[in-house]
């Protein structure tokens, strides 16, 4: 199983960090939208504003698919000329067919 899962994550290209992703995530550190005990969180964030990603999937609730946050990461991303990618769970991108 874990083969399995791992042959399918060689087909997902890598992301390329940069100064300029490492900027933008500093400053929703320092604009106090994601705290530093989850910087990493911002990079991720900040990984797929830059790159054009269409949905930011995260199990994340608290700091990243927070929709109370999202305005605020929405605006500092497009300060910076990017918009932010949808940020939302796996269940919310698919759906409950219930």
């Amino acid at each position: 199983m874990a083969e399995r899962r791992l042959a399918v994550l060689d087909s997902i290209p890598l992301l390329d960090l940069s100064e300029e992703i490492l900027a933008i995530a500093q400053e929703l550190v320092s604009r106090q939208i994601i705290p530093t005990k989850a910087a990493d969180d911002a990079i991720h964030i900040a990984v797929a504003s830059v790159h054009e990603v269409d949905y930011l999937l995260t199990w994340n609730c608290k700091h990243i698919a927070n929709p109370h946050n999202w305005r605020r990461i929405s605006d500092c991303l497009s300060a910076h000329g990017y918009r932010a990618s949808v940020i939302c769970t796996p269940e919310d991108l698919i759906g409950d067919d219930n």
